[in-house]
């Protein structure tokens, strides 16, 4: 059994420029098909557009408001939205006037390798 505790985590920040502590992921847990962290992004600030050829990723809101591009489709997003972002499709998260915080959920598990930008 593994059990990894939030706060026991580093933060480190991605290739999109948002800030993560990994849950669960290759680092420090014997995965082998997904991973799981918390991202935050400071009031005002957005990752930069990017996309993964092999991850399909899941973010779901915890906390605060921003404004989610899939493929050029925009949506307010609030804490309780899951949202899908398929392998392969362009995406960038803002957040709003206050910070951002969310869990990202990658398959198979993110690497910066896997992070493509324009």
């Amino acid at each position: 059994m593994t059990i990894n505790q939030l706060d026991e985590q580093s933060p480190f920040t991605t290739a999109d420029g948002s800030t993560i502590r990994s849950i669960l992921d290759l680092s420090n847990a014997p995965v082998k098909q997904q991973s799981l962290a918390e991202a935050t992004l400071p009031p005002g600030t957005a990752t930069q557009r990017h996309y993964h050829m092999d991850s399909e990723e899941f973010y779901y809101i915890l906390e605060g408001t921003g404004t989610m591009d899939v493929e050029g489709e925009t949506s307010t997003v609030q804490p309780g939205d899951g949202i899908l972002i398929p392998a392969g499709a362009w995406h960038q998260i803002t957040a709003a006037d206050t910070e951002l915080r969310l869990l990202c959920c990658c398959s198979p598990p993110y690497s910066h390798e896997d992070t493509f930008f324009t």
